[in-house]
């Protein structure tokens, strides 16, 4: 919006009041990434990782001592003023920018009218950038799971949860609790986590998550959630066997196009089976004057991608500069731990794409971790192609790997070659130079040619 004001149009946003989960009636100006979703669960994941600090530091010669008590409630208490600071932050934003805010549930009612809390507004285009809610299957004692914007605000930390996903969400909620101290249970339908993500990260990630104490179960899912004594809740999964009890079971299974009572019907905007709504390669509905970014398009789900978007319509619609989004080399990171960064393509997507590669992969003990006595590892992956040389997907798993990744990413958007990876001189020591310092192919890989008829 600000960035479609900036180009001289007159902007309104309609938006929900502010609330720490989102339903049809509460939202609040900054969305789920800043309020429910990326900014929390980062906060989260920092009060987290301070438990393996305090086991590592005995390595570099601080005296042992009882690890010190730690408060959920004042880490939530904290992590709740911080947005409701940062949701202060963009509603200044958008006056500063002379964005209206109008508070309320925004409806279609026409291609040019938009109804809030019956108030109505006319306009020459609309913009449809209502995210996504959290999806539950419907199976047996569905109300009485949580989900990752009732883990983000639970008043007690659990002492054991069952975790049904497997993720950006599932993995991440199991790193924080975990590190916790809580006792906790992964269950998903496929055979492995992230999927979409490189095999090897998926499986190396496996191993470490998996030392860390967190029980990996793939092939099963509860099919049934029952009430307990003293609010336990019970699951009973596909795989059959008793009932197991937890503290919390908390649902990671993908998110569903917020669309409930936006009025697409009134204007005949299209969408998929799954409520998703169609968009051409400007974001355009069927509907010329309607556009529609971020998640409730499902394209790639992420806060970036979708501001990407929103700005590629403005420079459309108010700069003259018809703009497609490009979604080609978008980094991303999975804040589990240790956590994932990674851009481009997975070498299977590459091996479909370019036809034969040079895979460059390393795993190692990071410094800090040879005095700390801790046993994680760290992985990294080049996937280069052999036509070309150039550098056309990155992935790793271990600390600091978002911040690392972020700056390889320029490298790869901008076109980079192995060898240009191998001609820049290294930071030492640091984890991220053995990007530059992997030299030796560890495999070259060709795809099969399916025989002419």
């Amino acid at each position: 919006s600000r960035f479609a004001a900036s180009y001289g149009a007159k902007v309104a946003v309609a938006e929900l009041p502010f609330a720490t989960k989102a339903s049809l009636t509460e939202g609040g100006v900054g969305g789920t990434c800043v309020l429910r979703g990326c900014v929390p669960k980062k906060l989260l994941v920092y009060g987290s990782e301070f438990a393996q600090e305090f086991e590592d530091c005995n390595g570099f010669g601080w005296d042992k001592f009882d690890k010190p008590n730690h408060s959920w409630a004042s880490l939530i208490e904290s992590k709740n003023n911080e947005i409701q600071r940062l949701t202060g932050i963009y509603k200044r934003i958008l006056d500063n920018n002379k964005v209206e805010l109008i508070e309320g549930r925004g409806k279609i009612v026409d291609k040019n009218t938009v109804e809030v809390d019956g108030k109505t507004f006319t306009c020459k285009n609309i913009m449809i950038a209502t995210g996504g809610l959290p999806f539950v299957p419907n199976i047996p004692g569905k109300d009485l799971v949580i989900t990752s914007d009732d883990a983000l605000d639970l008043p007690v930390m659990p002492k054991k949860i069952a975790i049904v996903g497997a993720g950006f969400i599932a993995v991440e909620f199991a790193g924080i609790f975990n590190s916790f101290g809580a006792d906790v249970k992964l269950f998903f339908r496929g055979d492995k986590i992230l999927r979409g993500f490189d095999e090897e990260v998926r499986d190396f990630l496996t191993e470490q998550i998996s030392e860390k104490g967190i029980e990996v179960t793939p092939k099963t899912v509860p099919v049934e959630v029952v009430q307990g004594e003293d609010g336990r809740k019970g699951v009973v999964t596909s795989a059959g066997g008793d009932v197991e009890w937890f503290d919390e079971v908390m649902y990671a299974t993908g998110r569903a196009p917020n669309v409930e009572e936006l009025g697409l019907e009134n204007v005949g905007v299209e969408t998929t089976d799954r409520g998703v709504i169609k968009v051409d390669d400007y974001s355009r509905t069927n509907v010329p004057n309607i556009f529609a970014v971020g998640d409730v398009t499902d394209r790639i789900n992420l806060t970036p991608v979708a501001l990407m978007e929103g700005m590629a319509v403005a420079k459309t619609l108010f700069n003259d500069t018809p703009t497609k989004p490009d979604h080609e080399y978008v980094a991303s990171a999975v804040f589990s731990q240790p956590p994932v960064g990674t851009v481009g393509y997975t070498e299977d997507e590459a091996l479909e794409k370019f036809g034969t590669l040079k895979i460059f992969t390393s795993s190692f003990r990071p410094l800090k971790n040879t005095i700390s006595g801790s046993t994680e590892r760290s992985f990294m992956k080049i996937v280069v192609d052999s036509a070309s040389d150039r550098v056309v997907g990155v992935h790793m798993v271990g600390q600091d790997s978002a911040e690392i990744m972020q700056g390889i990413a320029i490298a790869v958007k901008m076109g980079a070659t192995k060898a240009d990876f191998d001609a820049c001189v290294g930071i030492h020591p640091t984890a991220a130079e053995e990007f530059v310092t992997m030299r030796d192919v560890t495999r070259e890989v060709a795809k099969e040619l399916t025989p002419a008829a």
